[in-house]
């Protein structure tokens, strides 16, 4: 789905937005129409009534903004050890192994191994978390880890501070994920 589509305009809205758009479009063809053709295009509204539901059941299920911040909040205040824990506790139950780096690899900090492949691993970078900015340099470090230990691919964690749009470029260039915002969230909360 296109990002700026009508749908997930609405699926990105409140979930009343949505009801209130496809009550409009009932209304509409109850008052322009014949009343024999009413029920006909006021079906037209179903799609609209459905995204609404889709909706509702996202924002029911998804966690407060308060629980967002108050995790975010902690995860700020820990110092590496804790963060890196956290970041294992929340890989190791979606069922991933999580190894620390030995202290001579630089650039990354863990090796995930996904559902416990030893040969599918993603390196990844959580050392910069408290950063004010992420710039280039960090991505392509990882980058470089990541080819020399031959991981399947790289993710760089942004706890705090902005990536610049070089780095995003860069990331996108070479197959690295940056780890932020909602995807960052999800994972503080299942820890």
């Amino acid at each position: 789905m296109a990002p700026n589509s009508g749908f997930a305009v609405l699926l990105r809205s409140p979930w009343w937005v949505s009801f209130l758009i496809g009550g409009a479009i009932v209304l509409l063809c109850a008052a322009l129409l014949p009343a024999h053709l009413v029920p006909f295009a006021a079906a037209g509204a179903l799609p609209i009534f459905v995204i609404g539901g889709i909706t509702a059941w996202r924002q029911w299920r998804a966690p407060s903004r308060a629980r967002v911040e108050a995790a975010r909040s902690a995860a700020a205040a820990m110092p590496w050890r804790e963060f890196a824990a956290l970041l294992t506790r929340a890989w190791t139950a979606e069922g991933h192994t999580v190894e620390p780096l030995p202290p001579n690899i630089q650039h990354a900090d863990l090796r995930v191994l996904r559902q416990g492949d030893a040969e599918q691993f993603v390196l990844v970078a959580a050392r910069r978390y408290k950063a004010a900015s992420h710039g280039v340099e960090p991505l392509r470090a990882l980058h470089a880890q990541v080819q020399q230990q031959g991981a399947q691919a790289g993710t760089y964690v942004v706890l705090q501070g902005s990536v610049s749009e070089a780095a995003r470029r860069f990331a996108a260039a070479h197959g690295l994920a940056i780890l932020e915002g909602t995807a960052l969230d999800t994972l503080l909360l299942a820890a």
